[in-house]
């Protein structure tokens, strides 16, 4: 099914137009000489700006209507926009959120879906960082034909806490797997000819009264974590932008933390991208000289800062003109970078939602983790005469997570079931079913046997299902959302009274899973099967069915530790939990960088499941194992099917001993697709600094002489090989 968007804006158009003209005759226009730099033709281009046109481009407005805010002139209808300079050929910035794709929040363009990718855990659940570059390059086709040129996409923010509201939207608890697929994904967007950022930059590790939270961290500490996630993805994927977060780190702002933007960001990587602020996140206008470069939303601040009081400032020198000039340039950088200028953005663009969809199936089935497969109940056997499908909206397709991230199929969605709520994230809760319908895609896939679906509302009825079925298909549905956090590790809704009671009555009882983070599940034990789905996007159903019966081999690997009691975690009690609105008040990481699975390996506590862990339908062995040092470890080794269906191996290396030093740390990982038999070398080589330390003191990272160990296998839990290697001293810059 190919659709052409609805052409809106015709002054958006001619503009497009215009800036194509001037395209072609760069005599008068120096800057749009192609063979220049991006940052030769922005140095040019920002020369030509008035004052105003600088002003004009360092802050903007929200672009949908909502608490009484209405759609700017001009603006397409999303999150942001920012007006462009038509005297000069600059295309207005049409923002659109986009983590799991292309959003039309509150409908704000009526009648415009857009392809749903799985969430972000499931991406991460992947391994696999093709399937991160293909879904980034399916959300900037389609906002290239929408007409969005600016997608707020890359969320790497580290899984901290199990109940964090947002973990859905992220890569997981290891910065070298979130690092390495948001750098692809942001990859994937901006080959499209569209911006991306990466966000929330940093520590935004909680929704609870996320404007107030006060990230405490130790430098070191922070560097090999949190921050070495946006490293890695920065490198590699390039960014435009870099949005930063609503909480306070280590007590400033980080829209207004200076040693966070111009210290590291801006001064230690060398960014040259601009800094946007997330949507209500500016306090004063001096955030522009502590390195923020464009106030974002700018309805929901208390002012425009960045408007007549930054105007004032720079007139009357209290904040340096080269400095607004250096913010204006920045932008004007990212956007040559991409080619916004030589390929401009217009809506009406044809989008083949067919095809796209069928990327998110792809990567969805390969992102479901299969936890427990109790004597081999999975794949489901086509000897199953009744199979009963119980709870979950599994009739009206598959859950996806709420808040700015929500994605509206085209079409519409199948079921909307509001939650109700008060405050800014009110009107964004509500459970979307997309139509991808689990219950359709089990009934093709079992064309023989009769399929019934019970609502699961009440016990006892799905009890009486469940007895009368060969096989029960039972879904347990956890919707997170942006703006709030879970109390606890419970699937909402009595769910758990339901799975138990489901799965006492009938062992062949398979549980699927779509939540957004890991749950306590109490019924473990009496589960046949235990499926992990998460929010599988577009073809979620179709996809959930695959795996069931046995198309798809699954092979996800659990991008975050599943504990098995959140008093396991640092913070058993939420902080900011119940204090009086506007309280700002601490959440200390005293894990420091030792994140998830890195914490359990030094206390020894066993979670419910481990970081890396998964089951298949066939058995992987790996052997003969080198490890060769130098300035850094080089591991090869073999990964053989040893089963008898085809199926893909996730290989994850981990560091155990760093010089003498305990450690557990992902430094490498692949995904090896082998036949029944099959045997492939597998080679990885390891980035310096998830070996080393960081140095706050020296500002960079060291590596010490000595011996490194490293183990080889499935998981953190599991691994089948170990060796070592001599590593000579060094370090790195910052």
């Amino acid at each position: 099914m190919i659709i052409r968007t609805l052409t809106l804006a015709s002054s958006l158009v001619v503009l497009a137009a215009t800036t194509s003209t001037h395209a072609a005759t760069p005599s008068d226009r120096p800057w749009m000489n192609p063979k220049l730099s991006p940052d030769e033709r922005a140095a040019l281009l920002e020369k030509e700006l008035t004052l105003d046109e600088r002003i004009g481009l360092v802050h903007g407005p929200m672009s949908m209507p909502i608490f009484g805010i209405t759609k700017p002139e001009g603006a397409i209808g999303s999150a942001g926009y920012i007006p462009g300079i038509p005297r000069l050929g600059v295309p207005a910035l049409q923002e659109s959120d986009a983590s799991l794709g292309v959003t039309n929040p509150l409908g704000v363009r009526p009648g415009d879906g857009a392809t749903a990718l799985p969430s972000g855990l499931s991406l991460a659940a992947t391994f696999n960082a093709k399937l991160a570059y293909e879904g980034g390059a399916v959300v900037g086709r389609e906002a290239r034909a929408k007409g969005f040129n600016v997608q707020l996409a890359g969320g790497v923010n580290l899984a901290r806490d199990p109940r964090n509201g947002r973990n859905f939207e992220y890569l997981g608890e290891d910065p070298w797997l979130a690092g390495n697929l948001a750098g692809a994904s942001i990859k994937g967007i901006q080959d499209q000819g569209i911006v991306s950022t990466i966000k929330h930059f940093s520590l935004n590790g909680q929704e609870t009264s996320r404007h107030f939270a006060n990230s405490v961290i130790d430098e070191a500490a922070h560097r090999e974590s949190d921050l070495l996630a946006f490293q890695i993805a920065i490198e590699k994927g390039q960014p435009g932008s870099v949005m930063c977060a609503y909480n306070l780190v280590n007590g400033d702002y980080s829209c207004g933390n200076d040693h966070l933007l111009n210290g590291v960001l801006k001064r230690d990587w060398g960014y040259k991208g601009w800094v946007m602020s997330d949507w209500g996140a500016v306090h004063a206008t001096d955030y522009i000289v502590k390195g923020l470069d464009q106030q974002s939303g700018e309805q929901l601040d208390a002012k425009v800062w960045f408007s007549a009081p930054l105007r004032d400032a720079v007139e009357k020198g209290e904040i340096p003109a080269a400095r607004l000039s250096d913010a204006s340039r920045r932008i004007l950088r990212s956007m040559f970078a991409v080619g916004l200028f030589e390929k401009p953005v217009a809506p009406g663009g044809a989008i083949d939602y067919a095809a796209n969809a069928e990327i998110a199936h792809a990567a969805a089935a390969e992102g479901i983790v299969l936890l427990k497969n109790r004597e081999g109940l999975l794949p489901l056997a086509g000897a199953a005469k009744t199979i009963a499908v119980i709870g979950g909206h599994a009739d009206a397709g598959v859950l996806s997570g709420g808040g700015s991230s929500q994605v509206v199929p085209p079409g519409g969605a199948k079921r909307v079931v509001p939650l109700g709520g008060e405050g800014m994230m009110g009107p964004f809760r509500s459970e979307y079913f997309n139509g991808s319908s689990p219950l359709a895609a089990i009934r093709k896939a079992a064309p023989d046997a009769k399929v019934t679906f019970d609502d699961g509302r009440y016990v006892s009825a799905a009890v009486a299902a469940a007895k009368a079925a060969d096989i029960v298909v039972v879904f347990g549905n956890q919707w997170m959302g942006e703006g709030e956090d879970a109390p606890d590790l419970s699937l909402p809704n009595g769910q758990d009274a339901l799975i138990a009671a489901v799965t006492a009555a009938n062992p062949n009882t398979v549980v699927v899973l779509q939540t957004g983070g890991p749950v306590s599940m109490p019924w473990l034990g009496q589960a046949g099967a235990v499926v992990e789905a998460w929010y599988s996007g577009a073809k979620g159903g179709e996809a959930i069915a695959d795996v069931l019966f046995g198309a798809v081999n699954p092979s996800g690997r659990l991008p975050m530790t599943f504990p098995a009691a959140i008093g396991q975690y640092p913070r058993a009690q939420l902080p900011g939990l119940g204090l009086p609105e506007k309280t700002r008040f601490d959440v200390v990481y005293s894990e420091g960088a030792e994140v998830g699975y890195r914490r359990f390996a030094g206390t020894g506590e066993k979670p419910l499941f481990p970081f890396g862990y998964g089951l298949s339908y066939t058995t992987f062995s790996f052997a003969n194992l080198t490890v060769t040092g130098g300035p850094t470890l080089t591991v090869s080794f073999d990964v053989a099917n040893t089963g008898q269906r085809p199926g893909k191996a996730t290989p994850q290396v981990y560091l155990t001993d760093a010089a003498g030093r305990p450690v557990q740390r992902l430094i490498g990982f692949d995904k090896v697709d082998l036949r029944p038999g099959e045997t492939r070398r597998v080679a990885l080589t390891a980035d310096a600094r998830v070996l080393g330390r960081f140095d706050a003191k020296a500002n960079r990272w060291v590596l010490d002489a000595g011996r490194y160990q490293v183990g080889v296998g499935g998981a953190s839990n599991d691994l089948a090989l170990r060796g070592a290697a001599n590593l000579k001293a060094g370090t790195l810059k910052p």
